[in-house]
């Protein structure tokens, strides 16, 4: 796991308008939100609350809930039962409004998920178009726009499989801005990428963190936790064990479950 000293500029670019005002008002609120798989407790009472324009970055052992935690905020994962409000909206069981919660918050998967039979160009206009109304030509304009924000304009016209992974990554974020969301997820956005290509897709979400963007990403990369979030949520067997800004989580974690998963992740 490597960390860069890339510098980023300030709030700039499409990016930058999606920064909404009154930065530190709640946007993303889980209140004991309990799931099951079976017999299964993944998520325990989860309490949660991100604030506008935050980075919280959730972290923890493989099956502590962490990716549960993520897919529930946009009811990919549905929950048994609390609550979940996204800018003081519950969440919608189906339907239209569904649909509608889900444009406002954008969603990066470990795998890309994109068209493979459409292009890049294509994979990112569709929402917009189809699900908003956007005319095609302010669609493109737009899209060509979030491309070179991300570094992959000039593959506009390929098709993902003539792609990097790390340039497929990049444009599945610049899919999910294209909708204009007011919350990223990003569930495990490098673990399926060869390492050279990781800093390439932190760099793209570090920028974005630094231009404002609200942003809840479950990562093993610590890396990236020091350097962009706000907030580090520890989590361990379907719960939220600590919580506290980076600087002090990994310099002085509270609880022994934080101490021992830092003692076998971090090398000083």
């Amino acid at each position: 796991m490597t960390e860069t000293d890339e510098t980023v500029g300030p709030a700039s670019g499409p990016a930058a308008a999606y920064a909404t005002a009154a930065p530190g008002s709640p946007l993303v609120v889980l209140e004991r939100v309990n799931k099951h798989f079976g017999s299964l407790h993944v998520l325990q009472d989860i309490d949660l609350t991100v604030a506008r324009g935050e980075v919280v970055v959730v972290i923890g052992p493989s099956g502590s809930g962490k990716s549960t935690l993520c897919r529930a905020i946009n009811r990919l994962e549905p929950i048994d039962s609390g609550s979940i409000t996204v800018d003081g909206k519950e969440l919608p069981e189906e339907g239209k409004a569904l649909a509608q919660l889900r444009a406002e918050v954008g969603m990066v998967f470990q795998q890309f998920n994109l068209f493979a039979h459409k292009s890049i160009l294509e994979n990112v206009t569709l929402g917009p178009i189809k699900v908003k109304g956007v005319r095609p030509a302010e669609a493109k304009e737009q899209a060509m726009a979030l491309l070179e924000r991300v570094g992959v304009a000039n593959q506009a016209e390929k098709y993902p499989a003539q792609l990097s992974g790390g340039q497929q990554q990049r444009v599945a974020i610049a899919r999910a801005l294209a909708m204009q969301p007011k919350v990223m997820l990003f569930d495990e956005p490098t673990s399926a990428l060869d390492p050279e290509m990781i800093n390439e897709v932190l760099d793209v979400m570090t920028s974005l963190a630094r231009e404002g963007m609200t942003m809840i990403v479950v990562t093993h990369e610590m890396g990236f936790a020091r350097r962009a979030a706000n907030r580090v949520v520890f989590m361990d067997a379907g719960q939220v064990v600590e919580e506290n800004a980076p600087e002090e989580f990994f310099g002085a974690p509270r609880s022994d479950r934080a101490k021992d998963f830092l003692s076998k992740l971090l090398t000083h």
